[in-house]
């Protein structure tokens, strides 16, 4: 195993010790930290905990924000530090007196001085009835005790409608200590199956149901069914009296939830806390550290204790599952894990896993192989096997390529290639254009610069699995594919930027946040090749000069233009620690030989955004992943390149470090060791030769319309190469077989045409590129009285009247967008027309907070001054149907003359109460108006 010349490894007997009593759940759930307080154990399918947000709101995503002084309930399923909220399945509350089924009513105001939080453990109290609620759990149950301080009446309120939408509910009565439950919900995950099974230590009676099945629901039924479904269960309570529940659950079924609840076949919650606490010692053990200060230990413990949340086992305790199919399986000779933020969880969190836990590594490939085979494609987001498709890129061949490198066995090497391989060569998701291409255009797919980027570092993961299988062919083509990111780095400004119609997108502003990256901008990503570093160092002019673009992103303006991100958080300059895409950068300086700045970057940000608070997460904690870059930059080292066995080394932030691994064996780091070594760090280079690339030419224009001709000009990032060009039009059409010429001069067309072009340097060609110019169909003009966002401009002005119409990704850049205003525009027909036809196309994206407007009207005017309504059309379309569509509002209209047309659309306004987006204002997307 090998890791550093200048750390001791020795074999030993580890042995777990009492560092749980370090971890602060409470870290991260103020703020944009997203996490949640309540008890689970390592990786466990349970998570017990408050929700004080049943919204769906931005900072509510856990369920649960430190800011909120009102607990709705207890669910057993949440996740940890997402950006978009789902779970919180099999909700439970503890009231008093007359029961209610609202939950407006049956919530409790609470306060944190009564509050307590711990590694597999929380409790409260609930002020309105004065009731003490403690909770534990198993890996796959959930242990309530509920103290009432008040004699009368008690009551547990089981509310399905909790929270994520409830497509459908059921409860069986088995006893009056037993149900058993079926919850499938939709939000998130599309379609999620959670069974459980409830036992209460005392006998209880149904006193209340709220369902909508066909009958009405009489609380002497033995079953309960509807998309609707509450029920309060009671007895009579003396003061002090102590009601314990258990609450197993089960992806797969009934019977799943019966067996899984053998695993607390007692009513003991002090020994159900106690072995929840045996299990976070063993894990946290794997990784100690020595400090003085308490808060140091509690900050490194609790994001130790984060990485550990997830994934989730989610199999039953007889292996059965629930696979990407929604069919029943059985796992044999692995585990299977649910709740895979890749995106996020390959840059750190995977890496530390395959140092501290290369068996759950090995479980999460097979997972993976097993999503393959059964859903027909590696995960991207996975989520109580559903795929969410959130994010970008294939980064479970990161996870893979990874674990192959560093020798971790278990898992089928060869299958694992396919199934990456499989995911390399879709035509989804921008591939198409990035294989035909080289690269993703705005025209092509939303995000395109940074599905460029990503694609490429994944395929550079998949070229090493296939040299590592001897696959030479394949080898040769993803390492070719890796180098894709040079045909969006613009040489000339040293940064990675969209392109459009084969040439630079413009205007561009490196600090813009906007629809062709994901939650970033330009300096955000143009850092983005993990797997060519010293390419890109070559790229930027040498080591000065990258030298000193970092220093420049570190030292700008820490302030961003375009769409407000909300996940852009944590800036040092424009690097933004609170979102992934920002964590390697501090380690690049590591490779331009100046170490020091690396340890300065990465102690500062040790010291400033990770704190013993609520507050304590500069930004979402994403599954462990901003904590895993706490955990191992802590220890002094960083995998810059999953996929590369080699770490990156910084000076350790503990005097020392201690990690035990599965094989007896640890790893001593210390402080005082890497001082003297820090003098001439550098992190090795890929020892890979890569096969230089040329990248595509850059196709420039004023516009991709014009009215009578239009000048092109042709040019490449290399001075030196010779580029050749060919042209489809009417008269030379793309069945004809292209006359390529050389390129010397710019171009010039006066019709419809294509220019294709490709450069050639040293005998090697550029991927071939094409342009699409539109002779305006009239020489009509426009004069927009809104104010369009910058964000959606649609080239401009007269990209409403220009007869290219846009598709239903909106985020590709072909639509105007209005917030928060009506739509008012003249058209000048620049001579008085018959006018027999009027219409205007809006879309509708509700969820993006898109909406038809309210009404359209068209008017018409000879003289630009007095109006005369012609007509007016309602919009029929609700604002809650979330399908993304396209709407022509169109008229016909008896034959009027008209110089002048005016179109008028009426805003929704405000977000109403039920979308999640509420108090917000409404946008308007406009693209083409037509008029015959």
């Amino acid at each position: 195993m090998k890791y550093f010349s200048l750390l001791l490894l020795i074999s030993t007997l580890s042995f777990a010790q009492n560092y749980q009593q370090y971890v602060n759940p409470m870290i991260g759930t103020g703020g944009h930290g997203h996490t949640f307080p309540g008890a689970t154990v390592p990786f466990g399918m349970v998570q017990l905990s408050p929700d004080t947000r049943i919204d769906g709101s931005w900072d509510g995503c856990s369920g649960y924000h430190y800011s909120d002084n009102v607990i709705y309930g207890f669910s057993h399923t949440h996740l940890n530090g997402t950006g978009v909220s789902d779970f919180g399945d099999i909700m439970l509350m503890p009231t008093m007196g007359e029961p209610s089924l609202d939950n407006k009513v049956y919530s409790s105001k609470f306060s944190h001085s009564n509050e307590k939080a711990a590694a597999g453990f929380y409790s409260v109290k609930l002020d309105d009835d004065n009731i003490d609620v403690a909770l534990t759990t198993s890996t796959r149950v959930g242990f309530h005790e509920y103290t009432f301080n008040n004699s009368g009446q008690a009551n547990i309120i089981l509310d399905l409608n909790h929270r994520d939408h409830l497509i459908m509910g059921e409860v069986r009565i088995i006893d009056n200590k037993t149900i058993e439950i079926l919850r499938r919900s939709e939000a998130w995950a599309r379609d999620q199956y959670v069974f459980s099974r409830i036992e209460f230590n005392q006998p209880m009676t149904i006193t209340k149901v709220n369902n909508n099945a066909f009958a009405p629901a009489k609380v002497t039924d033995q079953f309960f069914a509807g998309s609707l479904l509450a029920i309060s269960f009671s007895k009579q309570v003396k003061k002090g009296e102590k009601l314990l529940v258990k609450v197993s659950l089960s992806p797969t079924s009934y019977e799943g939830a019966k067996l899984n609840m053998s695993e607390i076949n007692h009513w003991d919650f002090k020994t159900v806390r106690t072995e929840a606490e045996k299990l976070w010692n063993k894990e946290l053990s794997k990784i100690e550290v020595t400090s003085s200060d308490k808060n140091k230990m509690a900050i490194f413990y609790t994001a130790l204790y984060h990485t550990m949340m997830q994934p989730n086992i989610a199999q039953d305790l007889d292996g059965k599952y629930r696979g990407r199919d929604n069919e029943i399986h059985t796992a044999k000779g692995f585990d299977y894990y649910s709740v895979f933020s890749l995106w996020d969880t390959f840059r750190a969190a995977h890496p530390l896993y395959t140092l501290i836990d290369k068996k759950r590594t090995a479980d999460f490939i097979n997972t993976f192989l097993k999503q393959y085979e059964q859903g027909g494609r590696l995960p991207v987001w996975e989520l109580a096997s559903n795929e969410t498709d959130c994010m970008i890129g294939y980064h479970s061949v990161s996870v893979m390529a990874d674990a192959m490198a560093k020798g971790i066995k278990g898992f089928d090497y060869e299958k694992a290639f396919e199934a990456a391989k499989h995911s390399a060569m879709l035509d989804h998701l921008g591939l198409d254009a990035y294989k035909k291409n080289g690269f993703i255009s705005i025209d092509d797919e939303h995000e395109s610069v940074s599905k460029t980027v990503e694609y490429a570092y994944d395929d550079w993961c998949i070229a090493q699995m296939a040299k590592m299988l001897n696959k030479q062919e394949d080898y040769q083509y993803f390492i070719k594919r890796s180098q894709n990111w040079k045909n969006v780095f613009d040489w000339e400004t040293g940064f990675m930027r969209p392109k459009k119609n084969g040439g630079w997108d413009k205007p561009f502003d490196p600090r813009e946040v906007n629809n062709n990256f994901t939650e970033g901008n330009s300096w955000q990503y143009s850092f983005f090749v993990l797997q060519d570093i010293p390419g890109m160092i070559k790229a930027y002019g040498g080591k000065e000069k990258f030298e000193a673009k970092l220093d420049e992103m570190f030292n700008s303006e820490s302030k961003t233009t375009g769409r407000e991100q909300v996940d852009v958080t944590g800036l040092i300059g424009q690097y933004a620690h609170g979102n992934e895409p920002s964590h390697h950068m501090t380690y690049l300086y590591n490779y331009i030989g100046k170490p020091e700045k690396t340890t300065a970057k990465v102690h500062y940000i040790l010291n400033e955004f990770y704190k013993n608070t609520p507050d304590g997460l500069i930004g979402n904690e994403d599954c462990g992943q901003m904590s895993a870059w706490y955990v191992l930059s802590s220890m002094g080292m960083y995998a810059v390149t999953p996929g590369n066995a080699e770490w990156t080394l910084t000076e350790p932030y503990f005097d020392k470090v201690k990690i035990h691994f599965e094989n007896k064996e640890e790893l001593t780091i210390t402080k005082k060791a890497h001082k003297g070594y820090l003098k001439e760090v550098m992190a090795k280079a890929q020892k890979e030769e890569f096969s230089e690339i040329t990248p595509v030419p850059v196709i420039e224009a004023d516009s991709k319309s014009f009215k009578d001709k239009m000048k092109i000009e042709i040019a490449s990032q290399n001075p030196g190469d010779v580029l050749y060009y060919a042209i489809e039009n009417a008269s030379n059409p793309s069945s004809a077989k292209p006359a390529w010429k050389k390129y010397a001069n710019p171009l010039e067309v006066t019709e419809t045409a294509t220019i294709k072009a490709y450069a050639e340097r040293s005998g090697k060609t550029s991927n071939t590129i094409a342009a699409t110019f539109v002779k305006k169909p009239n020489d009509y003009t426009i004069t927009i009285k809104s104010q369009y966002n910058p964000q959606y401009h649609a080239g401009g002005d007269a990209g409403l009247i220009d007869g290219i119409l846009g598709s239903e990704n909106w985020r590709k850049g072909d639509w105007q967008g209005y917030q928060g205003q009506d739509f008012e525009g003249i058209i000048d027909l620049r001579t008085s027309k018959k006018v027999t036809s009027l219409s205007a196309r809006f879309l509708q994206d509700s969820r993006a907070w898109i909406l038809m407007p309210t009404k359209v009207e068209f008017y018409t005017s000879d003289d630009n001054q007095n109006f005369k309504l012609v007509k007016t059309i309602e919009n029929k379309l609700d604002a809650k149907n979330t399908d993304v569509q396209i709407a022509n509002f169109e008229t016909t209209i008896p034959e009027i003359k008209a110089r002048y047309i005016k179109i008028k659309a009426y805003k929704y306004g405000k977000l109403p109460e039920w979308h999640q987006g509420f108090g917000g204002d409404a946008f308007i997307f406009i693209d083409e108006i037509t008029i015959k």
